[in-house]
């Protein structure tokens, strides 16, 4: 009960303080964001940019995935052959 009183005061701020953020970045600078003026051209790099970022993080995901999947197939049948074989199997 304590952690949910926590966590529902930490939000409750959070939420407060983002809320007076806002109108403070928006009238400290006429409105301008922290980039400046935003013009078509920034934009269209901008998305360009996350078009890249997004096929380029699913790549480097599934590389790392590839490697991991590699090395438990290969812990698994290290596994089969030390069970298969007579040597490993202990006893007298």
């Amino acid at each position: 009960m304590r952690r949910a009183r926590i966590i529902a005061v930490l939000l409750s701020v959070t939420v407060a303080l983002l809320a007076f953020a806002a109108p403070a970045f928006a009238a400290a600078h006429s409105g301008e964001g922290w980039w400046g003026e935003t013009d078509d051209v920034v934009i269209t790099n901008a998305m360009y940019l996350t078009i890249i970022f997004f096929p380029t993080v699913i790549v480097i995901f599934s590389l790392i995935q590839w490697r991991l999947d590699k090395r438990k197939h290969a812990r698994m049948d290290a596994a089969k052959r030390r069970a298969s074989n007579a040597d490993w199997r202990g006893g007298w």
